[in-house]
């Protein structure tokens, strides 16, 4: 949409202002602009002249020489190509030395043996419009007073002006005219917005009798306006209009064209005009198309419709319009047209949107009508618009005009909060300043308290519906520049939880101990459990896939152990597992399902007890679990004599050590096979993750060896928390390294040796010291356990 300066000074006279700075508040509007252009700007050099003679050029048949009288009353000859001059002719006139527009310098030429002494000019060559045809002719332009020599714009009184090209975006139906942009303008400005008072003189002729419309689908016409024109004659154009059709990009035509193009352009409202003598009886009638009827639109192409089509037909249903797109051939008016029957209507956007697209005709109009044109009291305006330009040809209407409704858009009040179009702004204004703000752009706001706001859409912004919609209106006046910058907070979506968190740690820490993780299926065969020691209390499918996978697993362990055995029946015979996964516990008394957990398992192939205790170790220093110790247990399925129970922060987790050798046997698993099962959904929920981090003693540490022989029955987990009592802040590192069963060592009994390291985060022990804490761990393991010390 292009608009220009003294045209929106119509609309809103107080507009002023640095060009540079309009152009920013316009695009602060939403309506950015894309170009802006000095317009009315002549260069120096160009004067009214008036041509004295034409004659042929003797050497050129393309070629005429035209005499001049640019002031001085003296012919000047000029070599023309241009053949539309007659002698008496004004025209424009470019002197030598005048540098033109495209840069070319005017100076004086020869011409196949003739003197050229200037140019006579096109209105392309001197920017004024596109007119390319021949020499731009003067003579209903001048100024009165106007006299030959003048500077070309002081003869044909011609301003420089501002020409704005706007981007008008979809939802925007009301910016696609200049009284449309006035008014946002204006509003931004806060300066007056007015529309002129449109006078007209009609005949005592009344419109009652002439015409007779009928809409028989509201839903496609809301609302058609019409009246009658007489002594219509198509002539020229003024030449202020022409130039105005010009720049905004519109080519002028004829005096009744040109008229409705501008009437279109200044209030937004498209119009079309008939000839009233092809319309019988003055009788229309809107409708929807009937599949397979036919029109020769105004192009001379003969159009097939379809039922969604809007046409406006006579009263004998023949169709003389397609509504809203472009109009009859039948009914075009011509040179013999003397009355016209004049239409302005509302159509159903949609619908016009979907005769448009199919078609592929689109046009200045429907473009009005598809994103929605005013259905209100721009209509009658635009009429008496149209009727006061056309009186200036001679044009007379007669008295009243025909208006028949159809279905327009709800106008109910839409109610907004305050608080929530400020929730969607970032913004703090109050319900007094949102009113001031939308007011003056049409909105009418109707019932104003602290918290809500009744706002009546105005007619010419269809687009505009929803409590939504009004937030952009007031966000589009108060300025998007004037609202704070800020980032919005919100939850992190697809964060972890910790306890996703801790379980991938433990994944990590089980890599890192060379462990391949396994997935085997959830499903075991019936016996399974009893083969691998276990209570067969496992919940039994009642449609399984497969007979042997219709038993829930209560344990990690057999499917654990099916994979060693394929592993090693496949000469892979020291593997290393784990598993995270569900197990399906009996369910509790009046529970329909069974207690589902998630367990974690690790199965190391070729290893002994002590090498599942180094990896519950590695989950203890990682997971920082509180008071772990290691109870002697014999839980089904697992070794008798070389299996204890977990306990964390006095809780049963699970059990490590090894899995009974029966049970190898049972599952064909050569060698042993070190085992440890914990309830990881209860250990990760529990108590954990509480680190204490201590610095690193720059002194020297100091190691010493125990043996002790105990009962077969006690636990080395005793032992250790004995000694770590014992050694107090001074043990810093504590290690099994030997377990020995033989001679020198009674039956029932075991030798457990230890490697404990002393060292002072303040100083370097001495002999005494170390001494004392010997025996302090000694005597705590002799009291707890009844240990005594190996010789």
């Amino acid at each position: 949409m292009k608009v220009t300066l003294s045209w929106l000074r119509e609309f809103a006279p107080d507009i002023d202002g640095d060009p540079v700075v309009l152009s920013e508040t316009l695009s602060a509007l939403g309506l950015a602009v894309e170009g802006m252009d000095v317009v009315g700007e002549i260069v120096d050099g160009v004067v009214l002249a008036k041509v004295l003679d034409l004659r042929p050029h003797p050497d050129a048949d393309k070629i005429q020489l035209v005499d001049v009288d640019q002031g001085d009353g003296q012919p000047l000859q000029v070599c023309c190509g241009a053949f539309n001059m007659q002698v008496g002719d004004l025209i424009p006139f470019a002197t030598i030395g005048t540098v033109m527009p495209n840069g070319m310098e005017i100076a004086q030429r020869e011409m196949r043996g003739q003197t050229s002494n200037g140019m006579c000019c096109s209105g392309a060559e001197i920017g004024l419009n596109g007119d390319t045809d021949g020499i731009m002719i003067l003579n209903d332009r001048v100024v009165d007073g106007a006299a030959l020599g003048q500077p070309l714009a002081t003869a044909i009184g011609l301003q420089p002006d501002i020409l704005w090209d706007l981007e008008v975006n979809a939802n925007r139906p009301d910016a696609l005219s200049v009284a449309g942009v006035a008014r946002d303008l204006a509003a931004a400005l806060g300066v007056d917005f007015r529309f002129p008072d449109y006078e007209i003189t009609t005949t005592e002729e009344p419109v009652e009798g002439l015409l007779d419309i009928t809409i028989d689908d509201p839903t496609l016409c809301g609302r058609f306006v019409a009246t009658v024109l007489r002594n219509v004659t198509v002539a020229e154009s003024p030449a202020w209009m022409q130039e105005r059709l010009i720049q905004l990009g519109m080519r002028p035509i004829n005096s009744i064209v040109d008229i409705s193009n501008y009437v279109m352009l200044e209030l937004g409202q498209p119009n079309h005009t008939f000839d009233l003598g092809t319309i019988p009886n003055g009788t229309l009638v809107v409708r929807r198309a009937r599949d397979g009827e036919t029109l020769v639109t105004l192009d001379d192409v003969e159009r097939s419709l379809v039922s969604n089509d809007g046409v406006i037909c006579d009263q004998f249903g023949a169709i003389v319009s397609l509504a809203g797109v472009m109009g009859g051939a039948t009914t075009e008016i011509s040179e013999s047209t003397t009355d016209v029957l004049l239409e302005m209507a509302w159509w159903d956007p949609p619908s016009i949107s979907r005769t448009v697209k199919r078609l592929n005709l689109p046009s200045e109009a429907s473009t009005r009508f598809r994103r929605g044109a005013d259905y209100g009291d721009n209509i009658p305006r635009a009429m008496k618009r149209f009727v006061q330009l056309a009186a200036e040809h001679g044009v007379t209407a007669v008295t009243g005009m025909v208006d028949v409704a159809g279905q327009t858009p709800d106008r109910a009040p839409v109610p907004v909060r305050v608080e929530r179009i400020n929730g969607l702004l970032g913004t703090s204004l109050s319900s007094d300043e949102m009113v001031a703000l939308i007011e003056p752009i049409g909105f009418e706001c109707t019932t104003v308290s602290e918290h809500t706001i009744d706002v009546v859409i105005p007619t010419w912004r269809w687009d505009t519906t929803t409590e939504t919609d009004i937030a952009e209106e007031v966000g589009r006046m108060f300025g998007y520049m004037n609202i704070e910058r800020t980032v919005p907070k919100g939850e992190n979506a697809g964060g972890l939880s910790q306890y996703q968190k801790d379980r991938r740690l433990v994944r990590d820490v089980l890599i890192g101990a060379g462990c391949d993780e396994t997935l085997p299926m959830p499903f075991l065969a019936p016996g399974d459990l009893a083969k691998a020691g276990l209570p067969e209390d496992g919940v039994t499918l009642t449609n399984p896939l497969h007979a042997e996978e219709s038993v829930l697993r209560t344990s990690l362990l057999p499917g654990q152990l099916k994979a060693i055995a394929y592993n090693q029946s496949h000469r892979n015979p020291d593997v290393r597992f784990f598993e995270i996964d569900h197990v399906f516990l009996p369910a509790d008394e009046g529970s329909p399902l069974p207690d589902e957990r998630e367990y974690l398992a690790v199965a190391l192939a070729g290893e002994e007890a002590p090498a599942a205790v180094a990896v519950l170790d590695a989950l203890d220093r990682a997971l920082a679990l509180p008071n772990l110790q290691l109870r002697s247990d014999r839980p089904p399925g697992l070794h008798p004599t070389r299996t204890a129970e977990v306990v964390v922060a006095g809780r049963s987790r699970g059990h490590v050590g090894e899995v009974d050798p029966v049970v190898l046997e049972a599952y064909g698993v050569h060698g042993r096979v070190a085992w440890l099962e914990l309830d990881l959904g209860g250990l990760l929920d529990g108590p954990h993750g509480s680190r204490r981090y201590t610095p690193v003693s720059k002194f020297p540490s100091s190691d010493i060896d125990l043996a002790f022989v105990l009962a077969g029955t006690v636990a080395a987990s005793q032992v250790e928390a004995s000694l770590r009592k014992g050694g107090g802040e001074l043990l810093v590192g504590l290690e099994l390294f030997d377990v020995y069963r033989g001679p020198g060592v009674d039956e029932g009994s075991r030798s457990l040796t230890y490697r404990l390291r002393f060292q002072a985060k303040d100083r370097t022990l001495t002999d005494d010291e170390l001494g004392a804490v010997r025996q302090s761990c000694i005597d705590q393991v002799a009291a707890k356990t009844g240990a005594s010390l190996r010789s």
